[in-house]
């Protein structure tokens, strides 16, 4: 049987308690959501897009969706990129004329989520932003997709 000494023991059990709370809080949201620069954090999380068709980023401080519109979008095939930080999900709802399209979602770690989306007709677009995991930032941008 080993034997180690109070000194070692409790030296591993520091080494151990530091790196649970290091993996902890590379889990949590920061410090400020509130206080957050969002423009930076979207050109650094965010690739640039030409074409885009509708985009939007922010902050989410409570449960309610933020919805931003466009008037007008061609029928045809999309893509959807999303990013979101914070920690939790954020969901966005894609709407035409009304009719839901899709939903998608986009883990808050910072990454990327993309989806393909099909809008069916042209007309009004819509995209719903929420999270019940708020507060959080995110950001989006539809583009035409690649063929």
């Amino acid at each position: 049987m080993l034997n180690f000494s109070s000194t070692r023991r409790r030296a591993g059990l520091v080494a151990i308690a530091a790196g649970a709370l290091l993996g902890v809080s590379a889990c949590q949201a920061p410090a400020n959501i509130a206080d957050a620069d969002v423009p930076a954090w979207k050109e650094k999380v965010l690739p640039a897009a030409s074409g885009v068709v509708l985009e939007d980023s922010g902050k989410i401080l409570n449960r309610d969706p933020l919805v931003k519109d466009s008037p007008s979008v061609p029928a045809g095939s999309y893509t959807l990129t999303m990013a979101c930080d914070g920690g939790g999900k954020a969901y966005f709802a894609v709407s035409s004329g009304g009719t839901k399209i899709t939903d998608a979602a986009a883990a808050c770690n910072g990454s990327l989520d993309v989806v393909k989306i099909k809008v069916p007709g042209a007309g009004a677009l819509s995209i719903s932003t929420s999270s019940v995991d708020a507060p959080l930032i995110y950001a989006y941008h539809l583009v035409p997709a690649a063929n």
